[in-house]
């Protein structure tokens, strides 16, 4: 030890030494941030590497700029300036992750005197004893300043050294770079997540990151005014279409329960797969609902997502506004722009009470900002549900009868009317790790592509899912007095493994073209309304920008009062223009618009010499296409809901905090009393957890099935826990 010491106190004399060992305490410190205070949820040895490494690159930057200063008290000065700045920026953010699990934002910085009173208060209250882990190496300098045990270094340090130190850095980083976007593919153009973010590059790097969406952002917003209100208004209510009278109301006053069918596709409804002249059918479940008279489908509803994918799903339904053109609006925009979303709509046109369920961490595509600007009450995220593991969770979250049975306990508690979201994942690329042990039995194609071949056993998983908490809705009552919606996201096997799936579905992968491709952003939509008589199957032309009209019109809400640029499906005045995001896509009954092509779309033969008439009509839906999404683009970005009155009172993001989510469900049930609507309340103080059941694959269908070996043309009879081998 005394070795040791004596080694630290010589190098220390020297300039590189002294910068030496502040990265290497600042190094050690931010590790004990990360494993200790901070939930990066690393996982495998690589995702560990990247974050162990990550503090090095920009530390070596910051601090090796003091290199370059010849004056020796400036020098150190400076270095310690740096250090401390660090330092402090790293501690706060540890105690501010404690009350809000997210990082220190730009926009955070910039708040109002009342948020950073806040942030005082909070640091005192969550101040914890090991936090003098970022402390006692100041306590230790200032002996040894006080000693006067240190020595200072009056040679100045070489300035080609320094450029050297510099250029170590600047590499360094690069490879943190590049190895972080081999873990995660368009980290920084389509956001994710601020924990991604952090666990990849650093809180450094975070800040850096944050202040160049912030810029972006306040550039757009500070170039926008109140007139441009004008041509949107405009837009909104020409476009405006009239409720069916058949509909409109039908649903007023009922639960609202939506349903996030991850990467779930159309073609899947209905579908069997073939194994050795076995059918298994994938959603049998959902196939039922399909065919309900009880329920609404549309059998032509598309994504419309881009970049934001799931994120860009959750936006559009929940406000009728499109995700940005490039990256993410939630993660951009969507914890700093004023919204007027389905949850708070709904609280101020029938006392709705919201919240989400989702089995992930609350940063990712920051929701846990985006949520409180969209009204939700409560986010019940993955620190609310079991501990994940190996056996109930993969990457993307729990496991969806996980994510279920974990809620049930927050949803009877919930007062009613009620909005809620429930998120899925387990059928979430690459499908071949979600299902273990007894959930393993469903039979998995046979191409030459892993990951279409695990999709329709992920599916089918998610199908039981689905049946699983119907059936509690059903047992405890709600489910008469609830409107159930389900849609996917987005699709699950890409437009370059669709080839690959084109046997399965009765297509020939040499004849496979573009716009089979577009045909293949069919997703999954139904709004099933228990008690009706008059549903079915609709073949209206539409996208999930329509969901939130659709919805507020059974709900008995006209759309016309919002800025919203959907159209309810219901309407004989919908356009049936599906506009998708890339500019001059789109879809419509009669052409089909993708990658740079037009087709007929009855046909799907390709139109490359169109006469006048065709090219009029065309040009006349890029124009509509062109027309909605610059609107939507409009109020994103421009933050043009700000300027916007229609009545509906200002919402204020600082009073939704979602920690100790329950204790505020009862408190309010206390508060309440005999007056309380929640379920539990309503069940005689009596829980329903009980009443909640999922069972595996293995008990629903035995232990033997027959599965299909990939990649060799074969099939195999096993038992179900080891024949689905991925």
């Amino acid at each position: 030890m005394k070795k040791l010491i004596d080694y630290v106190k010589k190098s220390g004399q020297t300039r590189l030494g002294f910068v030496l060992i502040l990265l290497i305490i600042y190094w050690l410190k931010t590790l004990w941030a990360y494993y200790v205070d901070f939930n990066l949820d690393t996982q495998g040895f690589f995702q560990n590497f990247i974050a162990v490494m990550n503090p090095l690159p920009v530390g070596i930057l910051l601090l090796g700029l003091s290199l370059y200063i010849k004056n020796t008290k400036v020098f150190y000065s400076v270095a310690m300036i740096i250090y401390i700045i660090l330092s402090a920026w790293l501690f706060s953010n540890a105690v501010y992750y404690r009350e809000f699990s997210d990082y220190i934002s730009i926009s955070t910085i910039m708040a109002t005197s009342s948020v950073s009173a806040g942030l005082g208060e909070a640091a005192l209250k969550l101040f914890r004893l090991w936090d003098i882990v970022y402390f006692i190496d100041f306590i230790i300098f200032g002996i040894l300043v006080y000693r006067k045990l240190l020595r200072w270094d009056k040679k100045t340090f070489h300035k080609k050294s320094s450029f050297a130190i510099t250029a170590l850095s600047v590499m360094l980083f690069s490879i943190n770079l590049f190895l972080a976007e081999i873990d995660r593919p368009e980290l920084l153009t389509r956001g994710f997540s601020n924990t991604y973010i952090v666990r990849a590059l650093g809180l450094p790097a975070f800040l850096g990151y944050n202040a160049n969406q912030t810029y972006n952002a306040h550039k757009n917003r500070s170039g926008a005014k109140s007139t441009d209100l004008e041509p949107v208004k405009q837009y909104i209510a020409e476009h405006y279409a009239q409720p069916n009278d058949n509909y409109f109301g039908i649903a007023k006053g009922r639960n609202v329960i939506y349903l996030h069918l991850e990467s779930l596709q159309q073609f899947v409804i209905d579908y069997k797969l073939n194994v050795n002249g076995v059918e298994h059918e994938v959603t049998p479940f959902l196939n039922s609902l399909y065919h309900s008279s009880s329920t609404l489908a549309f059998s032509n509803f598309f994504n419309q997502v881009k970049a934001g994918k799931t994120s860009d799903a959750e936006t559009m339904i929940e406000t009728s506004l499109f995700g940005l053109n490039q990256g993410s609006f939630m993660v951009q925009y969507g914890g700093s722009n004023t919204q007027q979303a389905a949850p708070y709509i709904l609280s101020q046109n029938g006392g709705y009470t919201s919240a989400v369920f989702h089995g992930n961490a609350a940063s990712f595509w920051n929701r846990n900002n985006t949520y409180k600007q969209w009204g939700y009450n409560y986010f019940f995220d993955q620190s609310y549900f079991s501990k994940a593991t190996a056996e109930n969770s993969f990457q993307y979250g729990l496991n969806d009868k996980i994510m279920f049975a974990d809620s049930i306990q927050y949803l009877e508690h919930l007062q009613q009317p009620f909005y809620t979201k429930f998120i899925t994942v387990s059928n979430h690329y690459p499908y071949t790790t979600s299902l273990i042990g007894d959930e393993i039995g469903f039979p998995l194609a046979n191409t030459d592509d892993e990951t279409i071949n695990g999709y329709f056993a992920t599916a089918n998983y998610l199908d039981a899912s689905i049946k699983a908490f119907f059936d509690y809705l059903k047992a405890t009552g709600l489910y008469e007095n609830s409107v159930i919606v389900l849609y996917g996201d987005h699709y699950g096997i890409s437009n370059s493994r669709n080839p690959d799936l084109a046997p399965l579905i009765g297509k020939d992968s040499q004849t496979w073209s573009d716009f089979d491709n577009a045909m293949m952003q069919r997703v999954p939509y139904m709004i099933v309304v228990p008690g009706m008589t008059n549903g079915g199957i609709f073949d209206t032309y539409g996208g999930e920008i329509d969901a939130l009209p659709t919805l507020e019109h059974l709900l008995g809400i006209k759309s016309d009062n919002y800025l919203q640029v959907g159209q309810d499906l219901l309407s004989s005045q919908h356009s049936q223009i599906v506009a998708l995001r890339t500019a001059g896509s789109f879809i419509t009954p009669k052409y089909t618009s993708y990658e740079g092509k037009i087709y007929y779309t009855e046909t799907g033969l390709e139109i490359t010499n169109p006469d006048e008439t065709t090219q009029k009509e065309i040009d006349a839906i890029k124009e509509a296409t062109a027309a909605q999404l610059a609107t939507s683009d409009a109020i994103q970005t421009g933050d043009l809901i700000r300027f916007f009155d229609n009545g509906l009172s200002a919402l204020d993001p600082s009073q939704y905090n979602y920690i100790d989510s329950l204790a505020a469900e009862i408190a309010l049930e206390n508060k309440l009393g005999t007056q309380s609507t929640s379920l539990y309340s309503k069940n005689g103080n009596k829980s329903t957890i009980d009443l909640f059941k999922a069972p595996s694959y293995l008990e629903l269908h035995g232990s033997t099935t027959t599965t299909s070996t990939p990649n060799t043309g074969t099939s195999t009879s096993s038992t179900s826990t080891s024949s689905n081998s991925r």
